[in-house]
């Protein structure tokens, strides 16, 4: 039996699976084609439609049989929530996916990095790959439940509570503004070596299309401003996104409770994790957290004059803007937070990844040194690196379980004989984080040393530094 850790996969035998995961959680499968998106009712197997062609959903246990799902099907992804959904699934047990094949024998196991505030739990997906089907480990969560699930997958979701609307919040006396940037270190290297809803939600009729986002209102004329000062210099608008308001929005209240600015809050939750948690998945991400104007003008304005937010709010690669502001603390300051950021696809993530390899390759180049080729397996272990620091928020080449990045890729399906790997936070593009890699000897020597051939990258953005980057090489 195969120990899985997220992003890990592994070919199934033919015939069905059986996917088990006890607990108090509701179990539900999704399934689609290459678009990713669900066709109609029938591709939602959940505790009131409890089968579709190929699948069958019993209590807690999941069967599939991927030669029996419907035409054009090449995907199914197994889901769970908490039974009781006022509950988060970080005050839960820990789920832990079992499989199984024909005859009950087991294939594998995995146990993903403890959610938190999660309330929606993707745990793994069976997939075709050419002529037969594997098993992926995923471990990703979405904190809005399921209208998260809604705008991935296009399910079309009504739950029966609705969200208190955020506080407004009232400006106060000006004091000179106070910026506050992000932090980006670099790890050395690693060498070379061996008031919540009480009634489950209700589904509507499934659709084919995302459920988009309502529009957010722009109540203080702030995307006015800020699309006028981007059309000045061919930059193209942004939109308000609610995600973003509500993590700007409890960002800003957090600091004004504290009586002072910073990019992680009193409560020990940095603004970075609060847009991950308000299900806001992004590709790149820009903050301003400032103190002192009175109108969302006067923050505009501050913006202009000041080098750094001036790019940041100039800056073409962001399509969504948010904005919040909190009067609070003993000094009676009011705080803003204002976000900035472009929303994470999978194309994206392929070519983020395709452009570290690409710059990696350069420096090679210039030192007469041949390019590495991309491994597939390497970077399914450098995407779980990545994407475990983030939910688990630590930032390390040795997991919290003791793992190195030799195991994690062997885990993967790895045979390479020799392995390296860099990793760095806080970076905010690929080239920022492969110039920082080579301003780094211990770094700079892994992405130069002759004996690699391969190279793995992951990128995720959260956590407290709001940026990870792994990059896994192979001999």
């Amino acid at each position: 039996m195969s120990e899985l850790v997220p992003g890990g996969n592994l070919p199934l035998p033919g015939g069905g699976v059986t996917v088990r995961v006890p607990g108090p959680f509701d179990v539900s499968a999704l399934i689609t084609d290459d678009s990713g998106k669900v066709r109609g009712d029938a591709d939602f197997v959940f505790y009131n439609q409890p089968s579709a062609p190929g699948t069958g959903l019993h209590g807690d246990t999941l069967t599939v049989d991927p030669p029996r799902l419907r035409p054009g099907a090449t995907r199914v992804t197994v889901v769970i929530s908490p039974a009781d959904p006022g509950i988060p699934l970080g005050r839960l047990p820990s789920p832990t996916l079992h499989v199984t094949g024909p005859g009950g024998h087991p294939i594998a196991r995995f146990a993903p990095p403890r959610p938190r505030q999660e309330t929606v739990l993707l745990l793994a997906e069976i997939y075709r790959r050419g002529g037969g089907w594997k098993l992926r480990a995923l471990g990703q969560g979405y904190a809005d439940g399921l209208a998260g699930l809604a705008r991935d997958f296009g399910v079309d979701v009504i739950e029966d509570a609705t969200p208190s609307p955020a506080p407004s919040s009232v400006p106060s006396t000006p004091a000179p503004p106070s910026p506050v940037g992000p932090p980006a270190p670099l790890s050395p290297p690693m060498p070379a070596a061996r008031p919540a809803p009480t009634a489950r939600p209700t589904m509507q009729t499934l659709s084919a299309v995302t459920a988009p986002h309502a529009p957010f209102p722009d109540r203080d004329g702030f995307l006015g401003l800020v699309n006028s000062a981007r059309a000045d210099i061919g930059s193209p608008p942004v939109a308000l996104d609610a995600r973003l308001a509500s993590a700007a929005q409890a960002h800003a209240s957090s600091m004004a409770g504290a009586g002072r600015l910073g990019v992680e809050g009193r409560d020990g939750v940095s603004v970075y994790q609060r847009i991950t948690a308000a299900g806001y998945a992004y590709l790149t991400v820009g903050e301003h957290l400032v103190s002192g104007p009175r109108t969302p003008a006067e923050f505009v304005a501050y913006c202009l004059r000041t080098e750094q937010a001036r790019r940041t709010l100039h800056d073409p690669a962001f399509t969504h803007a948010a904005l919040a502001y909190v009067t609070g603390g003993r000094s009676g300051d009011t705080y803003w937070t204002a976000l900035w950021a472009r929303p994470l696809t999978p194309g994206d993530l392929s070519r983020t990844a395709a452009e570290v390899v690409d710059l990696t390759n350069r420096e090679r180049a210039r030192s007469g040194l041949p390019p590495l080729a991309v491994d597939p397996v390497l970077t399914t272990a450098a995407q779980a690196h990545s994407a475990d620091m983030v939910a688990r928020a630590f930032y390390s080449h040795t997991s919290p379980e003791g793992s190195q990045p030799w195991d994690r890729a062997a885990a993967a399906g790895s045979t390479r004989r020799s392995i390296g790997e860099n990793i760095a936070c806080g970076q905010r593009s690929p080239a920022e984080v492969v110039e920082g890699w080579m301003n780094s000897p211990g770094h700079r020597a892994n992405i130069l040393k002759r004996d690699f051939t391969h190279l793995g990258i992951g990128f995720a953005g959260g956590g407290p530094a709001g940026t990870y980057w792994t990059q896994l090489f192979g001999a």
